[in-house]
C-alpha cells in the first residue's frame, strides 16, 4: 500500500481578526498601565505637598490601639495607614496626599473600618483640608492647621447614604503629630446624635518603609 505524503501549508494568522485585534489592545493597555505607575511611583512631590513629606509612607500600629465610647464596649485594634502622592499638589491617604486606613479588631482580626481620601494645604497657609470617605457610608471634610509636625482637625462638613447606620456621627476630630521617637500618633474623638464629643480611638505607629 502507498502512503502519500501530506504537506501542511503554512497558514499565517489573520491578524484582523477580532481576537488578535483585543489582544493587540490589551498589550497597549498594559504598556500605557505601567507607563503610569512608573511615573507615579518616580515623582517628584509637588512643593505644594512638602511640608506634609513626614507623612508620607505606609504606617503600622506598634501595639494595639485603645478604642472606647461610651454606648459600646471598649476593644483594641490594629490599623495600617498609607500616606502617597502622585506629583499633584495633595497627598493621597489609604486611611491633595492620597491615604488608606484599614483598621482590625486585635483578637478576633476581623476588619473593622477602612477610610480613604486625600489632603490638601491652602497655598501660603497652614490650613489643612482632610478629604475623607469611610466603608460606613460615611463621607466628611475635615479642616485645621498643620504646626510643625503635627495636624488638628476637626469636621466642616458631613454626608451620608440614606440608610446609614444609626446613631448618626455629628462631629469628629482628629489630632496626627509625629513623636520624637519616630513614632506616629494619632487620637480621633467623635459626638454622635445625644453624645457629646468624646476620645473615641487612641494609637501609635512605626514607619514601614
Amino acid at each position: 500500500m502507498k502512503l502519500q505524503a501530506l504537506k501542511t501549508a503554512h497558514v499565517r494568522p489573520d491578524t484582523t481578526a477580532p481576537e488578535h485585534r483585543n489582544r493587540g489592545i490589551f498589550k497597549e493597555n498594559v504598556r500605557l498601565l505601567m507607563d503610569t505607575f512608573t511615573s507615579i511611583l518616580f515623582a517628584e512631590p509637588n512643593p505644594a505637598v512638602l511640608p506634609l513629606d513626614w507623612l508620607l509612607g505606609t504606617w503600622q500600629s506598634d501595639e494595639p490601639g485603645e478604642g472606647s465610647f461610651p454606648s459600646i464596649a471598649p476593644f483594641r485594634y490594629t490599623e495600617t495607614l498609607h500616606f502617597s502622592h502622585v506629583g499633584q499638589p495633595v497627598v493621597n491617604f489609604i486611611k491633595f496626599l492620597f491615604f488608606r486606613f484599614n483598621a482590625f479588631h486585635a483578637e478576633s482580626k476581623k476588619p473593622l473600618h477602612r477610610e480613604c481620601g486625600f489632603i490638601r494645604l491652602q497655598p501660603g497657609t497652614n490650613r489643612v483640608a482632610f478629604i475623607i470617605a469611610q466603608n460606613s457610608g460615611l463621607v466628611e471634610i475635615e479642616e485645621g492647621e498643620l504646626t510643625g509636625q503635627q495636624l488638628t482637625l476637626h469636621t466642616t462638613a458631613l454626608a451620608r447614604t440614606s440608610f446609614a447606620k444609626q446613631p448618626h456621627v455629628q462631629q469628629i476630630s482628629r489630632h496626627i503629630q509625629l513623636k520624637p521617637d519616630g513614632r506616629l500618633e494619632q487620637t480621633v474623638s467623635m459626638a454622635l446624635e445625644g453624645q457629646p464629643l468624646t476620645q473615641h480611638l487612641h494609637i501609635t505607629y512605626r514607619r514601614t518603609d
